[in-house]
Protein backbone atom coordinates (compact mmCIF):
# COMPACT_ATOMS: atom_id res chain seq x y z
CA UNK A 1 0.00 0.00 0.00
CA UNK A 2 1.28 3.47 -0.88
CA UNK A 3 2.21 5.93 1.80
CA UNK A 4 -0.48 8.53 2.63
CA UNK A 5 -0.45 11.65 0.50
CA UNK A 6 -1.65 15.09 1.62
CA UNK A 7 -3.96 14.95 -1.40
CA UNK A 8 -5.62 11.64 -0.51
CA UNK A 9 -9.41 11.78 -0.29
CA UNK A 10 -11.95 9.14 0.71
CA UNK A 11 -14.02 7.38 -1.92
CA UNK A 12 -17.16 9.30 -2.75
CA UNK A 13 -15.77 12.73 -1.86
CA UNK A 14 -15.91 15.02 -4.88
CA UNK A 15 -12.95 17.12 -5.91
CA UNK A 16 -13.92 20.67 -6.84
CA UNK A 17 -11.87 23.51 -8.33
CA UNK A 18 -12.53 26.46 -6.04
CA UNK A 19 -8.85 26.45 -5.03
CA UNK A 20 -5.63 24.80 -6.24
CA UNK A 21 -5.55 21.99 -3.70
CA UNK A 22 -4.61 18.74 -5.41
CA UNK A 23 -3.73 20.42 -8.71
CA UNK A 24 -0.16 20.06 -10.00
CA UNK A 25 -0.62 21.93 -13.29
CA UNK A 26 -3.24 23.33 -15.62
CA UNK A 27 -2.50 24.30 -19.20
CA UNK A 28 -4.75 26.19 -21.59
CA UNK A 29 -7.64 26.06 -19.11
CA UNK A 30 -9.64 28.90 -17.56
CA UNK A 31 -11.69 28.96 -14.37
CA UNK A 32 -15.30 30.14 -14.52
CA UNK A 33 -17.52 31.12 -11.59
CA UNK A 34 -21.12 30.04 -12.16
CA UNK A 35 -24.10 31.85 -10.71
CA UNK A 36 -27.24 30.15 -9.40
CA UNK A 37 -30.20 30.69 -11.69
CA UNK A 38 -32.87 32.75 -9.98
CA UNK A 39 -36.37 31.27 -9.83
CA UNK A 40 -38.07 34.22 -8.13
CA UNK A 41 -39.98 34.45 -4.87
CA UNK A 42 -41.38 31.21 -3.44
CA UNK A 43 -42.90 32.70 -0.27
CA UNK A 44 -44.24 36.23 -0.45
CA UNK A 45 -45.36 38.53 2.33
CA UNK A 46 -49.05 39.35 2.71
CA UNK A 47 -49.35 43.10 3.33
CA UNK A 48 -53.15 42.76 3.50
CA UNK A 49 -52.63 40.60 6.59
CA UNK A 50 -50.18 43.14 7.98
CA UNK A 51 -47.03 41.18 7.02
CA UNK A 52 -44.84 43.50 4.93
CA UNK A 53 -41.57 41.54 5.04
CA UNK A 54 -40.19 38.00 5.39
CA UNK A 55 -36.60 36.96 6.13
CA UNK A 56 -34.54 33.77 6.43
CA UNK A 57 -30.91 32.75 6.98
CA UNK A 58 -31.49 29.00 6.65
CA UNK A 59 -32.81 26.46 4.17
CA UNK A 60 -36.03 24.51 4.77
CA UNK A 61 -35.85 21.38 6.94
CA UNK A 62 -36.97 18.09 5.42
CA UNK A 63 -38.92 15.92 7.86
CA UNK A 64 -38.39 12.31 6.70
CA UNK A 65 -41.21 11.04 8.91
CA UNK A 66 -43.90 13.44 7.74
CA UNK A 67 -42.45 13.68 4.18
CA UNK A 68 -42.65 17.47 4.09
CA UNK A 69 -40.38 20.48 4.19
CA UNK A 70 -40.78 22.67 7.26
CA UNK A 71 -39.82 26.33 7.18
CA UNK A 72 -39.81 28.88 9.97
CA UNK A 73 -39.59 32.30 8.34
CA UNK A 74 -38.98 35.46 10.32
CA UNK A 75 -41.97 37.69 9.67
CA UNK A 76 -45.19 38.71 11.38
CA UNK A 77 -47.84 41.45 11.24
CA UNK A 78 -46.41 44.91 11.85
CA UNK A 79 -48.88 45.53 14.66
CA UNK A 80 -48.22 42.26 16.51
CA UNK A 81 -46.74 43.36 19.86
CA UNK A 82 -44.06 40.63 20.03
CA UNK A 83 -41.68 39.11 17.44
CA UNK A 84 -42.82 35.94 15.71
CA UNK A 85 -42.03 33.55 12.91
CA UNK A 86 -44.40 32.50 10.19
CA UNK A 87 -44.43 28.73 9.69
CA UNK A 88 -44.88 27.08 6.28
CA UNK A 89 -44.94 23.53 4.93
CA UNK A 90 -44.26 22.16 1.44
CA UNK A 91 -44.11 18.77 -0.27
CA UNK A 92 -41.58 19.95 -2.88
CA UNK A 93 -39.81 23.08 -1.63
CA UNK A 94 -41.62 25.25 -4.17
CA UNK A 95 -45.27 25.39 -3.15
CA UNK A 96 -45.78 26.48 0.45
CA UNK A 97 -48.87 26.54 2.66
CA UNK A 98 -49.36 28.23 6.06
CA UNK A 99 -51.01 25.71 8.40
CA UNK A 100 -53.04 26.91 11.34
CA UNK A 101 -51.00 26.46 14.53
CA UNK A 102 -53.11 28.20 17.15
CA UNK A 103 -50.07 29.46 19.06
CA UNK A 104 -50.28 33.26 18.76
CA UNK A 105 -53.33 35.43 19.29
CA UNK A 106 -53.70 38.17 16.69
CA UNK A 107 -56.74 40.48 16.53
CA UNK A 108 -58.62 38.12 18.84
CA UNK A 109 -57.94 34.95 16.83
CA UNK A 110 -55.41 32.11 16.92
CA UNK A 111 -56.27 30.98 13.40
CA UNK A 112 -52.83 31.71 11.94
CA UNK A 113 -49.39 30.23 11.27
CA UNK A 114 -47.41 32.39 13.72
CA UNK A 115 -44.87 30.97 16.19
CA UNK A 116 -43.64 32.95 19.23
CA UNK A 117 -40.01 34.05 18.98
CA UNK A 118 -37.75 35.59 16.38
CA UNK A 119 -35.62 32.93 14.69
CA UNK A 120 -33.54 33.60 11.57
CA UNK A 121 -31.41 30.45 11.15
CA UNK A 122 -32.77 26.99 11.94
CA UNK A 123 -31.05 23.62 11.39
CA UNK A 124 -32.37 20.09 11.68
CA UNK A 125 -30.49 17.46 13.69
CA UNK A 126 -32.13 14.09 13.16
CA UNK A 127 -29.30 12.33 15.06
CA UNK A 128 -30.36 13.85 18.38
CA UNK A 129 -31.92 11.02 20.42
CA UNK A 130 -34.15 13.57 22.14
CA UNK A 131 -36.94 14.32 19.65
CA UNK A 132 -37.72 17.57 21.47
CA UNK A 133 -34.31 18.94 20.35
CA UNK A 134 -34.19 18.02 16.68
CA UNK A 135 -34.66 21.55 15.42
CA UNK A 136 -32.09 24.08 16.66
CA UNK A 137 -31.74 27.83 16.36
CA UNK A 138 -30.74 31.03 18.15
CA UNK A 139 -32.78 33.92 19.43
CA UNK A 140 -31.18 37.35 19.22
CA UNK A 141 -30.93 39.55 22.27
CA UNK A 142 -29.40 43.02 22.47
CA UNK A 143 -25.74 41.91 22.30
CA UNK A 144 -25.82 38.10 22.27
CA UNK A 145 -27.67 35.07 20.93
CA UNK A 146 -29.29 32.28 22.95
CA UNK A 147 -29.64 28.62 21.84
CA UNK A 148 -33.21 27.34 21.41
CA UNK A 149 -34.46 23.86 20.46
CA UNK A 150 -37.77 22.45 19.27
CA UNK A 151 -39.66 19.29 18.40
CA UNK A 152 -41.06 21.12 15.40
CA UNK A 153 -43.99 22.57 17.31
CA UNK A 154 -42.84 24.52 20.36
CA UNK A 155 -39.48 26.10 21.20
CA UNK A 156 -37.54 26.26 24.46
CA UNK A 157 -34.21 27.66 25.59
CA UNK A 158 -31.32 25.20 25.89
CA UNK A 159 -28.73 25.67 28.62
CA UNK A 160 -27.30 28.87 30.04
CA UNK A 161 -24.48 29.69 27.60
CA UNK A 162 -24.83 32.59 25.19
CA UNK A 163 -22.69 33.81 22.29
CA UNK A 164 -21.76 37.44 21.96
CA UNK A 165 -23.15 38.89 18.73
CA UNK A 166 -24.65 41.93 17.18
CA UNK A 167 -28.01 41.71 15.42
CA UNK A 168 -26.92 39.20 12.74
CA UNK A 169 -25.87 35.55 12.93
CA UNK A 170 -26.03 32.38 10.89
CA UNK A 171 -25.93 28.64 11.55
CA UNK A 172 -25.16 25.35 9.83
CA UNK A 173 -24.51 21.75 10.81
CA UNK A 174 -21.44 19.89 9.55
CA UNK A 175 -22.83 16.35 9.43
CA UNK A 176 -19.43 14.74 8.81
CA UNK A 177 -18.19 15.76 12.28
CA UNK A 178 -21.55 16.65 13.84
CA UNK A 179 -20.34 20.18 14.48
CA UNK A 180 -22.62 23.20 14.70
CA UNK A 181 -21.05 26.24 13.02
CA UNK A 182 -22.33 29.56 14.34
CA UNK A 183 -21.10 32.69 12.58
CA UNK A 184 -21.82 35.93 14.38
CA UNK A 185 -21.40 39.61 13.65
CA UNK A 186 -18.89 41.55 15.69
CA UNK A 187 -16.77 44.62 15.07
CA UNK A 188 -13.54 44.38 13.14
CA UNK A 189 -11.58 45.79 10.24
CA UNK A 190 -13.72 48.23 8.20
CA UNK A 191 -16.78 47.58 10.39
CA UNK A 192 -18.86 44.45 10.79
CA UNK A 193 -16.85 41.22 10.68
CA UNK A 194 -17.40 37.50 11.18
CA UNK A 195 -16.52 35.48 14.29
CA UNK A 196 -17.01 31.73 14.64
CA UNK A 197 -18.21 29.54 17.50
CA UNK A 198 -18.59 25.75 17.30
CA UNK A 199 -20.34 23.08 19.34
CA UNK A 200 -20.99 19.35 19.20
CA UNK A 201 -24.05 19.39 21.46
CA UNK A 202 -25.50 22.87 20.78
CA UNK A 203 -25.15 23.64 24.47
CA UNK A 204 -21.42 24.17 25.09
CA UNK A 205 -19.60 26.46 22.67
CA UNK A 206 -15.99 27.15 21.68
CA UNK A 207 -15.17 30.66 20.47
CA UNK A 208 -12.67 30.67 17.58
CA UNK A 209 -12.60 34.45 17.23
CA UNK A 210 -12.38 36.46 14.03
CA UNK A 211 -12.35 34.38 10.83
CA UNK A 212 -13.29 36.84 8.06
CA UNK A 213 -13.52 40.57 7.42
CA UNK A 214 -13.55 43.13 4.65
CA UNK A 215 -10.19 44.59 3.65
CA UNK A 216 -8.77 47.47 1.65
CA UNK A 217 -9.35 45.64 -1.62
CA UNK A 218 -13.05 45.33 -0.75
CA UNK A 219 -13.19 49.09 -0.23
CA UNK A 220 -11.55 49.74 -3.59
CA UNK A 221 -13.87 47.39 -5.49
CA UNK A 222 -16.90 48.37 -3.42
CA UNK A 223 -16.55 52.08 -4.08
CA UNK A 224 -16.46 51.35 -7.82
CA UNK A 225 -19.57 49.18 -7.47
CA UNK A 226 -21.38 52.00 -5.65
CA UNK A 227 -20.46 54.46 -8.38
CA UNK A 228 -21.68 52.05 -11.09
CA UNK A 229 -24.97 51.60 -9.26
CA UNK A 230 -25.69 55.32 -9.09
CA UNK A 231 -24.74 55.66 -12.76
CA UNK A 232 -27.16 52.94 -13.91
CA UNK A 233 -30.90 53.67 -14.21
CA UNK A 234 -31.48 49.89 -14.44
CA UNK A 235 -30.43 49.40 -10.80
CA UNK A 236 -32.20 50.36 -7.60
CA UNK A 237 -31.00 53.74 -6.43
CA UNK A 238 -30.18 53.91 -2.70
CA UNK A 239 -31.75 56.72 -0.71
CA UNK A 240 -28.47 58.49 0.10
CA UNK A 241 -25.32 59.10 -1.92
CA UNK A 242 -22.75 60.45 0.51
CA UNK A 243 -19.25 59.48 -0.69
CA UNK A 244 -17.62 60.44 2.61
CA UNK A 245 -19.54 57.61 4.30
CA UNK A 246 -19.03 54.89 1.65
CA UNK A 247 -17.96 51.60 3.24
CA UNK A 248 -18.01 47.85 2.59
CA UNK A 249 -18.28 45.32 5.43
CA UNK A 250 -19.68 41.85 6.08
CA UNK A 251 -23.36 42.02 7.00
CA UNK A 252 -23.78 38.26 7.50
CA UNK A 253 -21.96 35.09 6.49
CA UNK A 254 -22.91 31.44 6.55
CA UNK A 255 -20.19 28.77 6.65
CA UNK A 256 -20.98 25.19 5.60
CA UNK A 257 -19.10 22.05 4.62
CA UNK A 258 -19.39 20.87 1.06
CA UNK A 259 -17.47 17.83 -0.26
CA UNK A 260 -14.53 18.25 2.12
CA UNK A 261 -14.33 22.03 1.64
CA UNK A 262 -15.48 24.76 3.98
CA UNK A 263 -17.45 27.26 1.94
CA UNK A 264 -18.61 30.68 3.01
CA UNK A 265 -21.18 33.05 1.55
CA UNK A 266 -20.27 36.51 2.85
CA UNK A 267 -23.06 38.99 2.28
CA UNK A 268 -21.11 42.15 1.55
CA UNK A 269 -22.94 45.35 2.49
CA UNK A 270 -22.10 48.40 0.39
CA UNK A 271 -23.02 51.47 2.41
CA UNK A 272 -23.82 54.39 0.14
CA UNK A 273 -24.70 56.97 2.75
CA UNK A 274 -25.29 57.55 6.45
CA UNK A 275 -27.35 60.35 7.96
CA UNK A 276 -27.62 61.40 11.63
CA UNK A 277 -30.75 61.46 13.75
CA UNK A 278 -31.11 65.18 13.04
CA UNK A 279 -31.81 64.47 9.35
CA UNK A 280 -35.00 66.49 8.57
CA UNK A 281 -36.38 63.97 6.07
CA UNK A 282 -37.52 61.50 8.74
CA UNK A 283 -40.56 63.62 9.66
CA UNK A 284 -41.78 63.44 6.03
CA UNK A 285 -41.86 59.64 5.74
CA UNK A 286 -45.19 59.00 7.46
CA UNK A 287 -43.57 56.89 10.17
CA UNK A 288 -45.35 55.83 13.32
CA UNK A 289 -44.38 57.84 16.41
CA UNK A 290 -42.43 54.83 17.72
CA UNK A 291 -40.42 54.37 14.51
CA UNK A 292 -39.83 58.12 14.14
CA UNK A 293 -38.33 58.15 17.65
CA UNK A 294 -35.94 55.33 16.70
CA UNK A 295 -34.81 57.05 13.50
CA UNK A 296 -34.26 60.36 15.31
CA UNK A 297 -32.22 58.51 17.92
CA UNK A 298 -30.06 56.29 15.68
CA UNK A 299 -30.08 57.97 12.30
CA UNK A 300 -30.24 55.90 9.11
CA UNK A 301 -28.02 54.51 6.37
CA UNK A 302 -28.67 53.12 2.94
CA UNK A 303 -26.89 50.64 0.71
CA UNK A 304 -27.08 47.29 -1.02
CA UNK A 305 -25.76 43.73 -0.76
CA UNK A 306 -24.23 41.12 -2.95
CA UNK A 307 -23.10 37.62 -2.03
CA UNK A 308 -19.55 36.45 -2.63
CA UNK A 309 -18.10 32.91 -2.47
CA UNK A 310 -15.05 31.95 -0.38
CA UNK A 311 -13.38 28.62 0.41
CA UNK A 312 -11.19 27.28 3.20
CA UNK A 313 -9.78 24.03 4.55
CA UNK A 314 -9.06 25.20 8.11
CA UNK A 315 -11.44 28.11 8.98
CA UNK A 316 -8.39 30.42 9.04
CA UNK A 317 -7.17 30.86 5.47
CA UNK A 318 -9.94 31.81 3.06
CA UNK A 319 -9.67 31.84 -0.72
CA UNK A 320 -11.62 34.65 -2.39
CA UNK A 321 -13.13 32.75 -5.31
CA UNK A 322 -13.14 34.41 -8.75
CA UNK A 323 -11.44 37.58 -7.54
CA UNK A 324 -14.45 38.63 -5.41
CA UNK A 325 -16.98 38.60 -8.21
CA UNK A 326 -20.57 38.43 -6.93
CA UNK A 327 -21.77 34.84 -6.67
CA UNK A 328 -25.39 36.02 -6.33
CA UNK A 329 -26.03 39.60 -7.38
CA UNK A 330 -29.02 41.92 -7.26
CA UNK A 331 -31.78 42.03 -9.86
CA UNK A 332 -32.52 45.13 -11.93
CA UNK A 333 -35.52 47.30 -11.18
CA UNK A 334 -38.67 46.76 -13.18
CA UNK A 335 -38.20 42.99 -13.49
CA UNK A 336 -40.74 42.20 -10.78
CA UNK A 337 -38.09 40.74 -8.48
CA UNK A 338 -37.83 41.42 -4.77
CA UNK A 339 -34.02 41.31 -4.59
CA UNK A 340 -33.33 44.82 -5.88
CA UNK A 341 -31.27 45.92 -2.85
CA UNK A 342 -30.88 43.09 -0.33
CA UNK A 343 -29.55 39.52 -0.54
CA UNK A 344 -29.23 37.44 2.63
CA UNK A 345 -28.72 33.77 1.89
CA UNK A 346 -28.69 30.34 3.53
CA UNK A 347 -26.51 27.27 3.03
CA UNK A 348 -27.66 25.33 -0.02
CA UNK A 349 -30.12 22.46 0.07
CA UNK A 350 -29.06 19.47 -2.03
CA UNK A 351 -32.14 18.45 -3.99
CA UNK A 352 -31.53 15.73 -6.52
CA UNK A 353 -28.64 16.88 -8.68
CA UNK A 354 -29.15 20.56 -7.88
CA UNK A 355 -28.19 22.95 -5.10
CA UNK A 356 -31.09 25.12 -4.00
CA UNK A 357 -30.19 28.46 -2.44
CA UNK A 358 -33.03 30.03 -0.48
CA UNK A 359 -32.45 33.67 0.35
CA UNK A 360 -34.04 36.87 1.54
CA UNK A 361 -34.61 39.29 -1.31
CA UNK A 362 -35.36 42.88 -0.33
CA UNK A 363 -36.43 45.87 -2.38
CA UNK A 364 -34.61 48.46 -0.28
CA UNK A 365 -32.18 49.05 2.56
CA UNK A 366 -32.50 52.39 4.27
CA UNK A 367 -34.45 55.46 3.33
CA UNK A 368 -38.21 55.99 3.16
CA UNK A 369 -40.58 53.04 2.67
CA UNK A 370 -41.10 52.24 -1.04
CA UNK A 371 -44.48 52.90 -2.63
CA UNK A 372 -44.83 49.21 -3.46
CA UNK A 373 -44.65 48.26 0.23
CA UNK A 374 -48.41 48.34 0.68
CA UNK A 375 -49.10 46.31 -2.45
CA UNK A 376 -46.32 43.67 -2.46
CA UNK A 377 -44.27 44.04 0.70
CA UNK A 378 -40.59 44.83 1.00
CA UNK A 379 -38.92 41.40 1.25
CA UNK A 380 -39.70 37.81 0.31
CA UNK A 381 -38.14 34.35 0.37
CA UNK A 382 -36.53 33.71 -3.00
CA UNK A 383 -34.85 30.72 -4.64
CA UNK A 384 -31.84 30.32 -6.93
CA UNK A 385 -30.68 26.96 -8.32
CA UNK A 386 -27.18 25.75 -9.20
CA UNK A 387 -25.97 22.57 -10.86
CA UNK A 388 -24.59 20.15 -8.27
CA UNK A 389 -20.86 20.92 -7.76
CA UNK A 390 -21.42 23.80 -10.16
CA UNK A 391 -19.66 26.58 -8.27
CA UNK A 392 -16.57 26.72 -10.50
CA UNK A 393 -15.61 24.88 -13.70
CA UNK A 394 -12.34 24.34 -15.51
CA UNK A 395 -12.97 25.24 -19.14
CA UNK A 396 -11.16 24.49 -22.39
CA UNK A 397 -12.00 25.64 -25.90
CA UNK A 398 -11.26 24.10 -29.26
CA UNK A 399 -7.56 23.83 -28.40
CA UNK A 400 -7.22 21.05 -25.80
CA UNK A 401 -6.58 21.97 -22.16
CA UNK A 402 -4.85 19.77 -19.62
CA UNK A 403 -5.35 19.32 -15.87
CA UNK A 404 -2.74 17.25 -14.01
CA UNK A 405 -3.41 16.29 -10.40
CA UNK A 406 -0.94 15.93 -7.59
CA UNK A 407 -0.08 12.30 -6.74
CA UNK A 408 -2.64 10.64 -4.47
CA UNK A 409 -3.74 7.19 -3.39
CA UNK A 410 -6.54 5.82 -5.54
CA UNK A 411 -9.42 5.17 -3.14
CA UNK A 412 -11.99 3.46 -5.37
CA UNK A 413 -12.29 1.33 -8.47
CA UNK A 414 -14.71 3.57 -10.41
CA UNK A 415 -14.00 7.13 -11.56
CA UNK A 416 -16.86 9.60 -12.04
CA UNK A 417 -16.90 13.09 -13.55
CA UNK A 418 -19.27 16.04 -13.55
CA UNK A 419 -18.64 17.46 -17.01
CA UNK A 420 -20.43 19.33 -19.77
CA UNK A 421 -18.83 18.52 -23.12
CA UNK A 422 -21.90 19.41 -25.15
CA UNK A 423 -22.38 17.87 -28.58
CA UNK A 424 -18.94 18.69 -29.98
CA UNK A 425 -16.59 18.53 -26.99
CA UNK A 426 -14.86 15.71 -25.16
CA UNK A 427 -12.98 14.73 -22.02
CA UNK A 428 -10.31 12.02 -21.89
CA UNK A 429 -8.81 10.82 -18.59
CA UNK A 430 -5.45 9.13 -18.16
CA UNK A 431 -4.12 7.35 -15.07
CA UNK A 432 -0.37 7.91 -14.62
CA UNK A 433 1.82 5.74 -12.43
CA UNK A 434 4.74 6.98 -10.34
CA UNK A 435 6.97 6.87 -13.43
CA UNK A 436 4.46 9.21 -15.16
CA UNK A 437 3.49 6.49 -17.60
CA UNK A 438 -0.14 6.28 -18.75
CA UNK A 439 -1.37 2.95 -17.39
CA UNK A 440 -5.02 3.54 -18.25
CA UNK A 441 -6.71 5.74 -20.89
CA UNK A 442 -10.45 6.39 -21.03
CA UNK A 443 -12.90 6.49 -23.85
CA UNK A 444 -13.79 10.09 -24.74
CA UNK A 445 -16.59 11.40 -22.51
CA UNK A 446 -19.05 13.46 -24.55
CA UNK A 447 -22.33 15.17 -23.72
CA UNK A 448 -23.49 16.68 -20.43
CA UNK A 449 -23.13 14.44 -17.36
CA UNK A 450 -23.59 15.46 -13.72
CA UNK A 451 -22.70 11.91 -12.74
CA UNK A 452 -20.77 10.32 -15.60
CA UNK A 453 -18.83 7.11 -15.07
CA UNK A 454 -15.54 6.98 -16.95
CA UNK A 455 -15.11 3.91 -19.20
CA UNK A 456 -11.64 2.63 -20.06
CA UNK A 457 -10.43 1.70 -23.54
CA UNK A 458 -6.87 0.93 -22.43
CA UNK A 459 -6.10 -0.47 -18.99
CA UNK A 460 -8.41 0.09 -16.03
CA UNK A 461 -8.13 2.33 -12.96
CA UNK A 462 -9.45 -0.53 -10.81
CA UNK A 463 -6.10 -2.29 -11.17
CA UNK A 464 -4.40 0.56 -9.32
CA UNK A 465 -6.65 0.92 -6.29
CA UNK A 466 -4.60 1.79 -3.16
CA UNK A 467 -1.62 2.76 -5.30
CA UNK A 468 -0.27 6.25 -5.75
CA UNK A 469 -1.20 7.73 -9.12
CA UNK A 470 -1.87 10.99 -10.91
CA UNK A 471 -4.82 11.76 -13.13
CA UNK A 472 -4.51 13.73 -16.33
CA UNK A 473 -7.69 15.26 -17.75
CA UNK A 474 -7.63 16.44 -21.37
CA UNK A 475 -10.58 18.69 -22.26
CA UNK A 476 -11.73 20.10 -25.56
CA UNK A 477 -14.77 22.39 -25.81
CA UNK A 478 -15.76 21.16 -22.36
CA UNK A 479 -16.33 22.24 -18.77
CA UNK A 480 -15.20 20.05 -15.87
CA UNK A 481 -16.92 20.72 -12.52
CA UNK A 482 -15.68 17.85 -10.35
CA UNK A 483 -14.44 14.28 -10.24
CA UNK A 484 -14.52 11.53 -7.62
CA UNK A 485 -13.92 7.85 -6.99
CA UNK A 486 -16.38 5.24 -5.78
CA UNK A 487 -16.33 1.54 -5.01
CA UNK A 488 -14.09 -0.72 -3.01
CA UNK A 489 -10.63 0.13 -1.78
CA UNK A 490 -7.94 -2.50 -2.17
CA UNK A 491 -6.19 -4.10 0.79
Amino acid sequence: MSKPSPFDVPAGQRQLFLDDHGIARIDNISRTLHHPVKKGAVIRPDPHAGVTGLQVRSAPCWDPHEKIFKYWVYGYPDDLPQPANSYFESPDGLHWTPPCLGQVEYHGSRDNNYVPGGYLAIVQDMTDPDSSRRFKTFESRSDHIVPFVSDGKSWRRLGEETIRSWDEHNLSLDLSTHTFLATVKQTGTHGRSVHLSTSHDFEHWTNHGLIFHADDRDQELGHKAIERRFASPALQQPAYNIPATYNVDVYNMVVFRYEGLLLGLPMMFHRTGKVPGSYPGFSQWGLSPEMLKIYQRDGDWSGFHHVQLIASRDFVHWERVADRQPFIDLSPVGAGAYDEATLLTAPPLLKGEELWFYYTGGKKYGGPPPRSLVERGNSAICLAVLRRDGFVSLDAGNEPGVLLTQPFTLSGDALYVNVDAGRMGSLVVEVLDEEKEAVAVSDPVTGDHIRGRVQWRQGDSAAYVSQRVKLRFVLRDARLYSYWLEGKRGS
